[in-house]
């Protein structure tokens, strides 16, 4: 922690890096702002407008789990159909596997449920390719599960 503190003071003062090509300062209040961060899940997309106060009055936030679902979806459809055959689970190890999938694509989704792996709430249930429930598992309900639904399993 020390070192980034350090190098932020160094920048501060390096007058290229807080020449007005650089660094502009607004001389009125901003009505709107956008901002694009890459963080260790994905890219987090902010976007700000603000009333003649400077008081915010929209948000629109874009946060890589949104970005992440395409995949996340696949990824845990294809973890559970390799643990599915025809409409029986044949491995104990399929929520593990499918959380496993899951959290590959949001790690910080432990400190959002504050849940080690093997205890996150979680509930996969299996339809058949008509939509008809074949088997559901699940495990710690005590909260809201993050809930898995797996279709056209043969």
């Amino acid at each position: 922690m020390l070192y980034p503190a350090e190098r932020l003071s160094e920048l501060c003062q390096d007058e290229e890096a807080i020449s007005q090509e650089v660094r502009i300062i607004p001389e009125a209040t901003p009505d709107e702002g956008v901002g694009v961060v890459e963080a260790p899940r994905g890219t987090l997309i902010h976007h700000y407008q603000t009333d003649e106060q400077g008081i915010v009055q929209k948000v629109n936030l874009i946060v890589a789990t949104g970005h992440n679902y395409p995949a996340m979806n696949m990824s845990i459809k294809k973890a559970a159909q390799g643990l599915i055959k025809k409409g029986k689970v044949v491995s104990e190890g399929l929520l593990n596997m499918v959380e496993m999938a899951f959290r590959a694509y949001d790690p910080c989704m432990a400190c959002a449920t504050h849940s080690l792996p093997g205890h996150i709430p979680l509930e996969v249930v299996i339809h058949d390719n008509r939509g008809n429930i074949v088997d559901r598992l699940s495990r710690n309900l005590s909260s809201p599960p993050l809930k898995i639904k797996i279709t056209k399993v043969s």
